[in-house]
C-alpha cells in the first residue's frame, strides 16, 4: 500500500458511488483541491459517513492512487450542523463551497483560501453579522486571494490616494472626486471604502469582527456584483437556489 498522507481539509463537494462508496472533493491545506475516494462511507455505521459530507472539516488521512486519493480514516472537528436547521445558511454555504472548487488547484498550497471558507463558514453561524455581509467579503477575498481584484487604495485614473468617492469596475477600481465624473462609475461613501479596504489587507480570522449599515451593505452589493460579473467567467449554480431561498423568505 502507498505511504499514508495527513492532510487538514474540508469536503467541498460529495456524491456516491456504487453501491456504498462516496467520492469526495477536498480543499486541502497541503495538497489544494484533491478527489478522494471513502470506500463503505454509505454503510450504516461507517466510521466515514458523516465525514464525507459537504462542510465537513477536520483531518484526514488518504494515500494516493493511480488518479485519486482513499480515505483511509478521518478526524472532523467541525461538521457545521447548524447550517441544516438554517435554509438560507445552509445555501450562503453551499455557494461558499462552489465558489472555492472554481479557483482551488491540485498541488497547490491552500491553506489561506480553506481559511478562508473555515471563518466564513463560523461566520454564517454568528447571527449578529448579516448572511449578505458574509458573502460580500468572501467574494471579494477569494478574489484577492487568486490575484484579481480591483485597486480599493488610490485613485485608477490619476492615483491620488484622497478623496476616493466613486468605484467603477471599467476603470478597474476606485476613483477620485475630480475624476468620478466618467461613465460607469458609481458613487461610494467612505464607510464602503473603509470596509473595501479592511477585506483587502485583513487576514482570514479576522475578517468577520465587525458589521455595517444598511447604505454601506447596499453599496458592497452593488461593488461586488460587478466584480464578479468581470472576474468569475462561470455562473454559480448555487446562486440561483439562494436567490429563490432569498426572495421565498
Amino acid at each position: 500500500m502507498a505511504e499514508v498522507i495527513e492532510v487538514t481539509g474540508l469536503v467541498i463537494a460529495s456524491g456516491p458511488i456504487g453501491e456504498y462508496d462516496k467520492r469526495v472533493v477536498l480543499l486541502t491545506k497541503e495538497l489544494g483541491k484533491i478527489s478522494a475516494f471513502a470506500r463503505g462511507a454509505r454503510k450504516p455505521g461507517s466510521p466515514l459517513m458523516a465525514a464525507c459530507e459537504s462542510f465537513a472539516f477536520g483531518i484526514f488521512v488518504i494515500y494516493p492512487g493511480r488518479s485519486s486519493y482513499t480515505i483511509e480514516k478521518a478526524s472532523i472537528n467541525n461538521y457545521f450542523r447548524e447550517l441544516a436547521t438554517d435554509l438560507q445558511g445552509a445555501y450562503y454555504g453551499y455557494y461558499f463551497l462552489e465558489l472555492a472548487d472554481y479557483y482551488a488547484r491540485e498541488n497547490e498550497n491552500e491553506g489561506e483560501m480553506l481559511s478562508l471558507l473555515y471563518y466564513s463558514l463560523r461566520a454564517l453561524l454568528d447571527k449578529r453579522i448579516p448572511n449578505k455581509l458574509v458573502r460580500y467579503v468572501y467574494e471579494l477575498k477569494q478574489l484577492v486571494i487568486n490575484g484579481q481584484y480591483p485597486e480599493f487604495f488610490c485613485c485608477t485614473n490619476c492615483g491620488q490616494t484622497q478623496n476616493l468617492t466613486g468605484f467603477s469596475i471599467l476603470s478597474n477600481g476606485v476613483v477620485c472626486e475630480q475624476c468620478k465624473n466618467q461613465k460607469g462609475v458609481m458613487p461610494i461613501s467612505p464607510a464602503t471604502l473603509y470596509t473595501l479596504q479592511y477585506v483587502v489587507t485583513t487576514k482570514s480570522d479576522r475578517l468577520f469582527s465587525f458589521t455595517v449599515k444598511d447604505e454601506v451593505l447596499s453599496e458592497l452589493s452593488a461593488v461586488m456584483h460587478r466584480c464578479m460579473d468581470a472576474y468569475v467567467d462561470r455562473k454559480m449554480k448555487s446562486l440561483d437556489m439562494l436567490a429563490a431561498v432569498e426572495d421565498f423568505s
